[in-house]
C-alpha cells in the first residue's frame, strides 16, 4: 500500500531533519492530508549545508520555520516533466520558485536529485539544498 508524503519521508530515512521540522511546525497533518501536493524535499545532507545554528534557530521560531517549509511545497501533483516546462511555481508560502529545466530540473538553486516519488497525496522531488524565502 502506498504511503502519503510524510509517511514516505519517514520510511525513506534520509529526511529526519525535514520530518522533525514538519513536526515542530505542525505541518504533519497538512502534508498527510488530501492534497495533492508537490514537495521539493531537502535531505538531511541538504540541511547540513546550512550555516551552523540555522536549523536550531528555525526550530525555535515556528512562524519562520513554517515559511521555510511551505516554500518547498506547491499545490497540485506536478511530475518532474511538468515542472521542467514551467518558468516558475507558486509555493504554499506565497512566493514563487524559479524553475530551470535545461539540465535536469532545478528550483531556485536546488537541483532535483531524485524525481517523481509518487505518494497517495502527491509527489516528492528530492533536492540537494534547503531553499530559504527572501
Amino acid at each position: 500500500m502506498q504511503k502519503n508524503i510524510v509517511e514516505t519521508a519517514i520510511a525513506d530515512g534520509s529526511f529526519t531533519t525535514l520530518v522533525s521540522a514538519l513536526q515542530a511546525a505542525d505541518l504533519v497533518e497538512t502534508l498527510s492530508g488530501k492534497g495533492p501536493f508537490t514537495v521539493f524535499a531537502p535531505t538531511d545532507k541538504a540541511f547540513a549545508k546550512l550555516p551552523a545554528g540555522t536549523v536550531e534557530k528555525l526550530l525555535e521560531n515556528k512562524d519562520e520555520l513554517t515559511k521555510v517549509l511551505t516554500y518547498h511545497v506547491v499545490s497540485g501533483k506536478l511530475m518532474a516533466e511538468n515542472v521542467s516546462q514551467l518558468a516558475s511555481l507558486k509555493t504554499l508560502q506565497g512566493s514563487n520558485l524559479s524553475v530551470d529545466g535545461s539540465h535536469g530540473v532545478a528550483v531556485n538553486n536546488a537541483h532535483v536529485t531524485m524525481a517523481d516519488i509518487e505518494t497517495t497525496n502527491g509527489v516528492i522531488h528530492v533536492i540537494d539544498a534547503v531553499m530559504l524565502p527572501k
